[in-house]
């Protein structure tokens, strides 16, 4: 045992003539302790909402979507679905055609967004698991079948535990002449309700819509073109997404799943830094109690220093004890509130203490941990303890070893 070490371990369990010491020593551990495990447990539930709103867009959203860069639509032809098929991790590819239309149900209307999906779309995503009423049958017996959000059913007056009427969806029309009744320039096609999904999440549910592709390129007037090629991989999706660009070149725009949503997330990312960085300054206020301690240990060691240094301890050893006192303090510290944090996190995730009720979309606080949170957090005090002890070893020291 390095013997800086084993004296710094000696004054910290022995029991000083002035109690205070002992006692600054204690709250110092205790004050980090208590924050360390706050920063745990906040960290911790932040990254479970985080978690908990990318898992809502994880049902809707597809690992990577491709769109063209000039215009909404365009060809996708044999050539391009050969190129993104070529790369290596895309497992599944899935067409898809959106835009703006109104649904009318008698004397009820909405404007949605439509979105016409192919076969493949529901191996992409797992938008049938939202499905709260009928079922996702978009290609099933019915031959113009149509999923609304929950928040679009309510306003067309929807329920299909009852006889439904056929919507009434309305496009403009492509090329038309304009004419005296406005009526006359929008396409119309009629869609029989066949699901209902949703996802507690506004943007979706109030302005979403899902029909066959072959529906939605007959209300847009689109018979060989798509809005969107979306992508399912098998491996981290930055490289392909890289990848995919080199091959497309500047016609295409790709993005994954993060990509898509980057001012959501990014706001996640950026209140979880700024929560990180509050916390921190408490952090700093409860080490900087270390300062106390040892300006208080250094002096009432102050005949043991001079001892060690006229036996042939330098300079650089003595000092050495001290910050080693300073990493005890601080380590005990980090290291029970790290435990302490991870249990109460182990305890909600496994006991889920605080609930919200049935009602909401968790019934219970989500939390996620993350061990890169860990190493921050002990990684910070450690730091902070050494800047806070620098202070007192080097001028207290000098000043006992002088006088």
């Amino acid at each position: 045992m390095d013997f800086s070490f084993y004296i710094a371990r000696r004054y910290l369990v022995s029991k000083k003539s002035n109690n205070a010491i002992n006692i600054i020593s204690w709250i110092s551990i205790i004050a980090i302790a208590v924050t360390s495990a706050a920063l745990v447990i906040i960290l911790s539930a932040m990254n479970g909402l985080t978690d908990t709103v990318a898992n809502l867009y994880n049902t809707f959203e597809p690992d990577i979507r491709i769109t063209a860069a000039k215009g909404k639509y365009f060809n996708s032809d044999e050539e391009l679905l050969q190129k993104v098929r070529s790369v290596e991790g895309v497992t599944e590819i899935s067409k898809t055609l959106s835009d703006k239309v109104l649904i009318k149900n008698i004397d009820r209307q909405a404007l949605v967004s439509v979105k016409g999906v192919d076969q493949q779309f529901n191996k992409i995503t797992q938008i049938d698991s939202s499905i709260t009423e009928g079922s996702y049958d978009l290609y099933g017996k019915t031959r113009k079948g149509i999923i609304l959000g929950s928040g679009v059913a309510n306003e067309l007056g929807v329920n299909l535990h009852v006889f439904v009427n056929e919507l009434s969806i309305y496009s403009p029309g492509r090329g038309k002449a304009s004419a005296i009744n406005p009526a006359d320039n929008l396409n119309q096609i009629y869609c029989s309700p066949v699901g209902v999904f949703s996802l507690n999440n506004d943007d979706l549910d109030y302005q979403f819509a899902f029909v066959s592709l072959e529906t939605a390129r007959e209300l847009l007037d689109r018979p060989n073109q798509v809005s969107a090629l979306e992508l399912q991989c098998n491996k981290p999706t930055d490289a392909i997404v890289e990848e995919l660009k080199q091959k497309l070149g500047e016609n295409f725009i790709v993005k994954n799943r993060y990509q898509l949503n980057d001012v959501l997330f990014k706001s996640l990312e950026t209140e979880k830094l700024a929560t990180f960085i509050i916390l921190a300054f408490i952090l700093v206020i409860a080490t900087f109690n270390i300062i106390g301690a040892l300006t208080m240990l250094i002096i009432e060691k102050k005949k043991d220093i001079k001892t060690l240094y006229s036996m042939g301890a330098d300079l650089r050893l003595i000092r050495n004890i001290f910050m080693n006192e300073a990493f005890l303090i601080s380590s005990i510290g980090a290291l029970s509130g790290l435990m302490l944090g991870l249990i109460i996190c182990w305890i909600q995730i496994q006991f889920h203490v605080v609930s919200f009720g049935n009602d909401f979309i968790l019934p219970y606080y989500p939390v996620q941990l993350q061990f890169k949170d860990f190493a921050w957090i002990f990684g910070l005090i450690m730091l902070i303890s050494f800047i806070a002890a620098l202070y007192p070893i080097r001028v207290f020291t000098k000043t006992d070893l002088v006088h």
